[in-house]
C-alpha cells in the first residue's frame, strides 16, 4: 500500500475497486480453464480405460483380415472424400482473408490452411500448433500476428456453425434412429434439432442486420456478415461430409447405417474427442465409433478406424510437411538468387 501511494499519491476514485474487480475477472477465468483441462483429462483416460478394455475382446487375427479385405475402391473413395475435406478447409482461412479485407494468393491460402489443420490434427493444441503453421506461411505475406490470431478466430465460427448445421440437420431428419443411441424420447431429439437449427437462423439474422463487433479473447474483431457467414455454412457442410464420408466408405457393407444418421454419429464422436483436448480425439473418437456402429465384427469396424487413420490423418500430415519444406526451400533459392544477382550489379558498378 505504501509502494502504491509512493507511485500515485492521489490515486483516481475508484480504481481500487476496478483493480480488485478485474483480479476476480482473472482469477475466475483460471479456475475455469483449469476445470476444463481436468475435466478434458478425466474424458480422455476415461476413455483410453473403456477402450482398451473394449480391445480386449477383439481378435488381432480377425482385424489383420479386415484390414486385408479392404477394397482399392474403398480406399480410393476414402481419399477423394478426404481431399474434398481439406479443400473445404483451405475456405476457411479464405473466407476469413475476406472478412479482414487482406489480399492474399490462393495458393498462399491453401499451404497456410492445409498445412495447420494437417499438422495440429495430429499433434493437437490446436491455438498453437495451427497458428505456429499459419503465421510462418502467413507472416512471409505480410500478416501480422494479431491478423493471424483474427483469422484462427474467423476459422474457428466457419468450423463450428458447420458443425451446429450437421448436428441440428440430424436430429431432425433421424429422431427415431438416434434415439436408440442418446435414449432420448424422437421429440425431444427433434426439437432439439429445431432449436439448432433455429439458433443458426438467429444467428445468420443477428449478423445480417447490421456490422457487429465483438472482442472474443481480447481481440476485436468483426463479424461476417450474411454473404460470408453463408459461405461459412456451407464449406462447413462440406468438410464434415467430406471427413465422414471419408470413414463411411471404409465401414464394412453391413453396418446398416444410413448416412445422415451416420454423419451425426461422426459429429458426436468429433465433440467428444475435441472435449477430451486429444489430439484428433484419438481413442475418445475410436471409442465412440466403436460403439455406435453396430456390426456382427467390431474387429471390421476397428480396421476401418485405422485406415481413416491413415489416409485422413497421417498422409496429410506427412504431404503438410513435405510442402512447408519445399515451400521453405523455395524461399531461400529465391532469397540466394537475389543475394546473388545484387552482387553482380554492385561489382558491375564503376
Amino acid at each position: 500500500m505504501v509502494a502504491d501511494l509512493m507511485i500515485n499519491p492521489h490515486p483516481e476514485p475508484g480504481s481500487a475497486p476496478r483493480r480488485s474487480a478485474r483480479a476476480r475477472m482473472m482469477a475466475d477465468r483460471h479456475f475455469w480453464h483449469r476445470l476444463g483441462m481436468v475435466i478434458s483429462l478425466l474424458i480422455f483416460c476415461f476413455a483410453i480405460f473403456l477402450l482398451f478394455r473394449t480391445l480386449e475382446t477383439l481378435d488381432l487375427q480377425r482385424i489383420q483380415t479386415a484390414l486385408a479385405n479392404t477394397t482399392s475402391r474403398q480406399i480410393g473413395l476414402a481419399v477423394g472424400c478426404a481431399t474434398i475435406s481439406y479443400i473445404a478447409l483451405t475456405g476457411y482461412d479464405a473466407v476469413a482473408m475476406r472478412q479482414l479485407r487482406l489480399k492474399v494468393p490462393y495458393r498462399t491460402i491453401a499451404l497456410g490452411s492445409f498445412a495447420a489443420y494437417a499438422i495440429s490434427f495430429v499433434l493437437g493444441f490446436p491455438p498453437i500448433t495451427g497458428g505456429t503453421v499459419r503465421y510462418w506461411v502467413y507472416s512471409r505475406a505480410g500478416l501480422t500476428p494479431g491478423k493471424v490470431a483474427s483469422l484462427t478466430l474467423i476459422a474457428s465460427i466457419t468450423f463450428w456453425l458447420g458443425m451446429a448445421l450437421v448436428l441440428g440437420l440430424a436430429l431432425s431428419l433421424q429422431p427415431v434412429a438416434i434415439s436408440a443411441l442418446d435414449h432420448f424420447a424422437p421429440q425431444v431429439n427433434f426439437l432439439f434439432g429445431l432449436g439448432v437449427l433455429a439458433t443458426i437462423m438467429g444467428y445468420l439474422a443477428f449478423v445480417s442486420l447490421r456490422r457487429r463487433r465483438m472482442r472474443i479473447r481480447g481481440l476485436r474483431l468483426e463479424l461476417p456478415g450474411f454473404v460470408l457467414t453463408c459461405c461459412q455454412i456451407v464449406l462447413g457442410l462440406i468438410d464434415l461430409c467430406g471427413a465422414a464420408a471419408a470413414l463411411y466408405f471404409l465401414l464394412p457393407a453391413d453396418n446398416g447405417l444410413d448416412y445422415i444418421l451416420f454423419v451425426a454419429l461422426y459429429v458426436l464422436a468429433c465433440l467428444l474427442g475435441i472435449a477430451s483436448n486429444a489430439p484428433g480425439g484419438i481413442g475418445v473418437f475410436e471409442l465412440t465409433m466403436l460403439h455406435v456402429v453396430s456390426v456382427p465384427s467390431p474387429d471390421s469396424v476397428l480396421a476401418s478406424l485405422l485406415i481413416f487413420r491413415v489416409v485422413y490423418y497421417f498422409l496429410p500430415f506427412l504431404l503438410a510437411l513435405a510442402l512447408l519444406g519445399a515451400h521453405e526451400g523455395a524461399l531461400r533459392w529465391r532469397s540466394l538468387r537475389e543475394a546473388m544477382a545484387q552482387g553482380e550489379t554492385d561489382d558491375d558498378e564503376p
